[in-house]
This record gives structure tokens, sequence and C-alpha cells, in this order.
């Protein structure tokens, strides 16, 4: 208290010289002591210069001081120090996260930023709930203005410790957190108090402070009248200098977990079961996916091509984040969570569709016509410009979890089990929405207490480690992880987030094993490896980086050329199983053109015309069409591939013309780890780095630390059953001179040739 009165003194004596316009005279160490005094006074007396918002806002404005005095006092200490550090990934006192080193996150500093701060560590926040909603509120944020600028912001003793870093690693995959996190080992006033929300306009403006508790309305007002001011709407993510291109579709993904992704289960989160027919729905989430397998682990099919926000069929739809699940037998569909789209989808199992059944939007049904289809394949949709309207406490954001009562309605719970929403089954309407824990246990506690009580079997130490990582509630601990274990037979099936795989637990005998997945060709490529059409751009930071492992230039003479790909696999590793067509994708640019995989052992070289050739070729497709449709009925194939110990041959080939051209080959290759007699648990740190060499081969030599081998170190996965995706990418660079004259030099001459090329995998 004495401080607060000796404070509000040595105020009271500097203001009437300022007010009575003898501000220039003041000394300018007296300017210094009163902004430092007035910016003290914001936590020493913490109600004083707060605004008295709806939902007991609490906001803190450091804006005290005329603006004639503004060019002589110093900028506020944590602005000045986020924006020194903008340029540099690490520094002596500082290290960004999730941020890769050529990133243009921050390349708009005048724009407007949205800084959570001390958020990040366990002994800062309260529970995992307090977490879920600061992140849900950031995102919600993020999504809504796709031109503001959001960072995490955290203080701690040591910005190398791995333990720490682990823990980020594993809210980063968790939330999905794809903004930048500053960590730094110096103490900062504005937030020494805990968590909070930073707003503020470029890095001269004063900033606004909110505690963790601020209804997200009142921020996103600030966040409008700062881009009022400076008379900014919000803008789309991609800004094209030309008219003329189709933006492409670009979802920012965690950069902090990218190597993870290379598994092939990136957060597995949820499971629903078909006991009749046998079938299990697994939601990988981080893959934005959910994958159909049965009790074997074999695949059967896949639900989702790539992360977006659009209906169809199966291998075309395109999803954000899917978690909880349920199947419905009479319809034969599954009904599932779009967790990051807000929204409630529907997969017809019998047409391989995927529709949405909230929200209702006429953007989501796309016409059948062939017109509107080539249209939207050129061009995305420009609709009117959105109407932003104010947040509503009761809005469908961020969707977990997913029930069916007794009466037909369907329960969505979010993941803090803040807000329950009764819909109806069949029209998808939104009857009642339920806000706050203890209503909602009224509703449908006993439904929680059911469905979370299967976890009560699982080991101890396999819970502590996921409850940690989750929501949990006093009443039902093990509710955050109620959409994660289902019953399958004589087994409870559970998925392992922190492990990345799907575990199965015998009710008679107690053992846990894992599924053991095969027939991955019906996943395909992976979305970030089977990318559009390429086109230039613009703008830069639009298509993602995507290693290439082997390039090779050739010159030819016109024809036909066989190529033969001989492919060493990382060393230490083998295939899960033969690789199949799926996995396979190539692609011919310039004056090349793909040849049919079933029509690669040709002819020897002859003289033909060009038009006779033209005719053979069409006679060639009409004779093999009869059969690829037998094809595709039947299970994917391993022709033209064949494997030997620790090598793989792939057999393609192209026609050329006279110029140049490009092959690019895309392959997923599924490995695992290399079983050796002389092998040990001792070994197991040798393992997680040579797993996180496969999965992320450009840090190989890099000398730098991948944060997910502590993630794998602190799993109990079976490190030898964890299955690896080995992306592969050649590019094969063809020159062909001009076509050799025949004798009467009328005719050409094709010239069959023949190439090897050798990848060595790291």
């Amino acid at each position: 208290m004495a401080l607060r009165i000796r404070r509000v003194r040595e105020i009271s004596r500097l203001l009437p010289q300022i007010c009575q316009g003898n501000g220039h005279k003041l000394l300018r160490r007296d300017i210094h002591l009163l902004v430092s005094h007035l910016i003290s006074l914001h936590y020493i007396c913490p109600n004083i210069n707060r605004g008295f918002g709806e939902g007991g806002c609490h906001a803190k404005r450091f804006s005290t001081i005329s603006q004639t005095l503004h060019e002589s006092l110093p900028k506020v200490d944590l602005l000045s120090f986020i924006e020194s550090t903008l340029d540099e990934q690490e520094g002596p006192c500082h290290s960004w996260l999730n941020k890769f080193e050529d990133s243009k996150d921050f390349h708009g500093r005048d724009g407007v930023f949205l800084v959570l701060a001390g958020a990040f560590l366990n002994d800062i926040l309260v529970s995992g709930r307090d977490s879920v909603i600061l992140f849900e509120k950031v995102k919600s944020l993020q999504q809504r203005y796709p031109s503001l600028h959001v960072m995490g912001f955290q203080s701690t003793r040591s910005i190398s410790s791995e333990a720490a870093l682990a823990h980020l690693l594993q809210i980063t995959m968790r939330e999905y957190i794809t903004f930048p996190i500053l960590l730094t080992n110096k103490n900062f006033s504005e937030v020494v108090d805990g968590t909070c929300y930073i707003i503020f306009k470029g890095f001269s403006g004063p900033p606004i402070l909110y505690e963790k508790g601020v209804d997200i309305g009142i921020i996103d007002r600030a966040i409008k009248e700062l881009n009022m001011q400076h008379n900014e709407k919000p803008s789309l993510p991609n800004s094209l200098k030309a008219t003329w291109v189709k933006p492409i579709e670009v979802t920012k993904e965690p950069y902090l977990c990218s190597s993870l992704r290379n598994s092939l289960l990136y957060f597995p989160g949820c499971i629903a079961v078909d006991e009749d027919n046998g079938r299990l729905f697994l939601s990988d989430i981080n893959h934005h996916r959910i994958i159909m397998f049965d009790g074997n682990g074999k695949i059967l099919d896949c639900i989702g091509s790539s992360p977006g926000f659009e209906d169809g069929e199966f291998e075309s739809a395109k999803l954000m984040r899917p978690a909880a699940s349920f199947y419905h037998a009479s319809g034969d569909s599954l009904y599932f969570v779009d967790s990051e789209n807000h929204a409630i989808r529907r997969a017809d199992m019998k047409r391989k569709v995927v529709e949405t059944l909230y929200p209702t939007n006429n953007t989501n049904k796309h016409s059948i016509s062939l017109w509107n289809w080539i249209m939207d394949k050129l061009w995305t949709k420009r609709d009117v410009d959105p109407k932003y309207e104010e947040f509503d406490s009761e809005s469908f954001l961020f969707p977990w979890h997913l029930m069916k009562s007794l009466d037909n309605d369907l329960f969505i719970f979010n993941r803090s089990f803040e807000m329950l929403w009764i819909m109806d089954f069949t029209s998808g309407v939104i009857k009642e929405v339920v806000k706050g824990f203890p209503k909602i246990l009224e509703i449908c506690g006993h439904m929680i207490m059911e469905k979370s009580s299967l976890l009560k079997q699982m080991p101890s130490h396999w819970l502590q480690q996921h409850v940690d990582s989750n929501c949990s509630l006093e009443e039902f601990p093990y509710a955050g992880l109620m959409s994660s274990a289902a019953t399958f037979q004589d087994h409870i099936v559970i998925c392992d987030s922190v492990g990345q795989a799907v575990l199965k637990l015998n009710k008679r005998s107690g053992t846990i094993s894992s599924f053991q997945f095969s027939n991955f060709g019906i996943l395909g490529l992976p979305y970030w490896l089977s990318l559009s059409l390429e086109r230039v751009y613009a703008v830069g930071d639009v298509l993602p980086r995507v290693q290439i492992d082997h390039t090779e230039r050739f010159s030819l003479l016109p024809g036909r050329v066989d190529i033969k790909l001989n492919i060493d696999l990382p060393e230490d590793t083998e295939l899960r199983e033969p690789i199949q067509e799926g996995c396979i994708w190539c692609q011919a640019r310039g004056t090349a053109t793909d040849v049919l995989t079933a029509d690669i052992r040709g002819a020897s070289s002859e003289k033909v015309g060009v038009a006779q050739q033209w005719y053979n070729e069409l006679d060639t497709l009409a004779s093999l069409t009869p059969e690829i449709k037998l094809d595709t009925e039947e299970e994917s194939t391993t022709s033209d591939v064949k494997v030997q110990e620790g090598k793989l041959c792939i057999d393609c080939a192209v026609n050329t013309s006279p110029g140049t051209s490009e092959v690019i080959i895309y392959a997923a290759l599924y490995l695992k780890l290399k079983r050796y007699p002389s092998s040990s648990e001792k070994n197991r740190e040798k393992k997680v780095a040579r797993i996180v060499d496969v999965l992320n081969p450009t840090r190989s030599g890099s000398g730098r630390k991948d944060l997910s081998m502590q993630l794998l170190l602190t799993s109990n996965t079976d490190l030898d059953e964890l299955i690896l995706m080995r992306p592969l990418h050649v590019r094969i660079k063809i020159d062909c001179r001009d076509h050799p004259k025949a004798d009467n030099s009328k005719d050409i001459i094709l010239t069959d040739s023949s190439i090897d090329v050798n990848v060595a995998l790291k």
C-alpha cells in the first residue's frame, strides 16, 4: 500500500506541469520517470485504467501520455524485444519455434498483431481445459482475420530445455498450432501476471492487454477497431498479383512437428466401430483423413484427400482435423465431427460420398453439371465480401466429441466440455445449446461416464501420460479421452496419440498389442507430395517445400524411353509390405508423354510414320481398356515393381519428341526398422534417432536436433513395429535431339532407349 501511495504522489507532482502547458520544460529524466511510474502502476494497482466491458473484460492500455511527447518516449520493452527478434531464428536470449528460417509470417510489420503470452508451460496453466479454451480463441481469430499476425510468447528459465521443448511439441501437435512461438529467458513486466492476450498495431502503437478469461467478442472488436483506424479489411491469405490464375488452396500446418507427418499415423485421436461388418473407423486427425480398416489391420478405404472443406467422393473430399465419429448401421453411414471446419459431416458408405450435415451452406453443395465441375477446378468461386458479424457465445466452434442419444439426437461437445450442442439427427438443425459443464453433466453425465469408463482398464502409467495432455474433469478424469476408445469384439481399441499407434486390449487376458496395418496402396500418395498442376505465382511461401532425392539429366534420341529406377532403401530399414501401384505417381512434362504401365513391355525400334504410330497407340489403348477395368476391381497390384534385399526397382516409360522434357516420379515407401537378434531395449535411443532421420531426411547432417525424438523416447511404442512413410521424389530431365531421317526422307525413325537411375535414400 505504501508503494502505491508513493507512486500516486510522484505522478501527481508531475501531471500539473504537463496540464499547464509546461511539459516542454520537463527534464527528460522526469518524463521517463513518469512513464515508468504509469507502467508500473498498471501492475501495482490492477484496477486502474481498466475497461468494464461485457463478460468482465479486463483490458490494459499503455497510452496515457499525450501524443505531443511520443517522440521523446522509449518503446515499450516487450514490443521492442519482439521486433528485434523477427529476423533471427535464434539469439542469446531467444529462440523461435514453429517457424522456418525463410518464413514471411511477419513481413507486414505495420499490421495488427495478436500475441498469446504465457500459455505454453504446465506450471502456468491452471488446467488442460484452460489451455484448450485459450488456443481455440486464438485460432478462431486467426481464421476470421487472415491478415492478422498471430504469435505465441513464453518466458522460461532455459530456452533449450529438452523437457520444455518436448512439451511444446506435444501442445503444437495436439492443438494444431500453426503460428510461431517465441521463447525467451528474459522477464517482462507486461506479462508477469501470467497468461494474457496482447494486441497492438505495428510496433510503435500502445499494446492492449486482456486477461485470459476475456470474452472472445471483446478481442474481436478490438482487432476490428485497429483495422478500421487504417481503413483495412481482412484480406485473403494469398494476394495474387495476376488475376487470371486460380488461387492455390493453402492450409498452414505446424512446422515444429512437421517430420511426424511422415509417419503412418499423425495424432490418431478418435475411433468408431461397425461390429456387424467388422470395420473400424480411425480419425487420423492431423493427416485430415479417416481410415477404415478391419480387425486384422488391413486398410479397406480412406475418407478425405487433403486439408480443406469440400464435399464429394471419398478420394476427393477435403476435411480439416476430423475428430469423434459414430457409425449408423441402418443408414450405413458414418457421422463425424470436422473440428477445424466447425462442421458435422456424413460419409455414405454405399455411395462413397461425403456430405455436410451442418452447417447447411450452398457453397458446400456442388452441382453435378460438367460445366460447374470444370469451373470449380479452374477457378475458385468468388463470393461477395463476407460480413463479419459479432461473435456469438453459442457459436458452433471447434466441436470434438460426438454421441447419439436415445431420442435420436446428436450430442456434440467441444474439448473443454464448456459447450453442448443438441442437434436433430435427421435435419442437422441445432435444437438447443447448453453452456457450462454442471448443466451438461445433468443432461448426459451418465453417457460421459459410461464412455470414459472403458479407459479404466488401461495401465495407470499409460493413462497418466495421456491424461496430462488432454482435457480432464475432476468428476471424470478420463472424459477427455472418451472418443479415443471403443469396444470391438473381445477387445478394447484405444488410440495412442503420443506413440502414433492404435492399441487393442484383450478383455480376457489383459494383454496389450498394436494393430499391424497393411494394404497401404489404398491411402495413395500423401497430399503434400501429390501436388496439383504446378503454376507460377507472384507471391512466395505458397507451394510447400518438397525435398528432391535425386536429379539427373540425359541426352537421348526421340522415341520411347524405358526408365529403370534403382532405389537403395535407407540403412537399417525394410519395406513393411511390397509397394503397390497406388503409392507411385509419374508425371511427364514438356515434350514427353506417359506410357501406360501395362504397355511397358514394348517391341523393339522400327521405322513408322507419325500418323501410323498415333493410330497404333489408339488401337493399343482400345485393347487395354477392358483389362484395366477388370484390374481396378481387384486389389492393387505390384506389377513393374521389383524388391530385393535392401533395394527397390520401379519401371516406367515415356515417349519423347525433340526438345526438353522432365519426368517426375513420386512414391510413398512404407518402411519399418529391421530387427536384429542382438538388438535390445538399451538401443532405444539409437532406434529413435534412426527413425527421426527417416522421417525427416533433411535433418541428417544438419546438426539440428529434432524435437520428435524426445516425444518418441517418452512413449511406450514398440519402435520395431512403428511404420514410417519415406517419401521419394525423383526428377529426370531429358534433352532430345531432332528425329533421324529415314532413307526415303519422308518417314522418321523412332529410337527405343533405356536408362538406369540409381537413387540412394538416407
